[in-house]
């Protein structure tokens, strides 16, 4: 695992409940706050609150994002493997790639799951599956993504970075070994050991190399205790859930000194 690259600090602004201006004015806000990372989430419907309240749909946001910021990276954590065709996905994200480019590499994270929340299946007309099946169409779909991109003219600017979110053992942390730059997952500091040693197990029967695999956790609203656990079992990207409208930039600014002391 890489654990000699800086900490960085994720915001996962939630695309419910809010207005797109608020979330244009929080996205302008945190980029100047010095946010490494600015996530949304790839669903149809609100996951809290009034369920059929305000909500925004993330890959046309993704591609706002990408015009509007100059330095943030920035992806859905995570995109819904099931909403869209996997070539599709590829296009999109290389497309969002080189939209957020300044000069130079693009700044897209492509973070993606299998998919969970039923409601967006039922209403949008997606046959929801297993979590097995679902799975497995993930795995087919990374592959048909990584030979897109390989493909496109033009190509992406960089090979661009993938998160995969999970931690079931058999299949979600065998594709981590297999696809992943990022591996993403909400376990707590005591199984982040194990679950590495279950990639590196996977990693080798499929004869590759995770020692630049970077470890993502969630902070939540976890005290600094748990955050400086999962630093030292190798977390070093940090996302914080970020609700609104009545953003704590407060919240953040803490969180941002937290990772700068790390970085000292």
């Amino acid at each position: 695992m890489l654990l000699d690259t800086p900490v960085r600090l994720g915001v996962q602004l939630q695309p419910q409940h809010v207005t797109y201006p608020q979330i244009r004015e929080a996205v302008a806000r945190l980029e100047d706050l010095g946010v490494d990372i600015l996530f949304n989430w790839d669903h149809f419907y609100p996951l809290s609150g009034d369920p059929d309240g305000l909500h925004f749909e993330s890959w046309t946001m993704l591609g706002a994002w990408a015009e509007q910021t100059e330095r943030v990276e920035f992806g859905a954590l995570v995109n819904c493997n099931s909403y869209r065709n996997p070539d599709l996905q590829a296009d999109m994200a290389r497309t969002i790639d080189h939209m957020s480019a300044r000069g130079g590499e693009g700044r897209f994270i492509f973070g993606t799951g299998s998919g969970w929340f039923e409601r967006d299946y039922d209403e949008y007309g997606y046959e929801f599956g297993t979590a097995g099946s679902r799975l497995d169409d993930l795995a087919d779909g990374l592959a048909r993504i990584e030979a897109r991109w390989s493909a496109l003219n033009p190509a992406p600017t960089r090979r661009i970075p993938v998160m995969i979110g999970g931690k079931g053992e058999q299949k979600t942390l065998r594709l981590v070994a297999r696809h992943a730059d990022i591996w993403h997952s909400f376990v707590r500091p005591e199984e982040v050991a194990h679950k590495v040693e279950v990639i590196e197990r996977w990693a080798e029967k499929e004869g590759r190399d995770t020692g630049g695999l970077v470890i993502s956790n969630e902070l939540q609203r976890r005290g600094e205790d748990v955050a400086d656990a999962l630093y030292a079992a190798g977390t070093r990207v940090f996302t914080l859930g970020f609700p609104g409208p009545d953003y704590d930039y407060d919240l953040v600014r803490s969180w941002l000194r937290w990772r700068d002391a790390k970085n000292a």
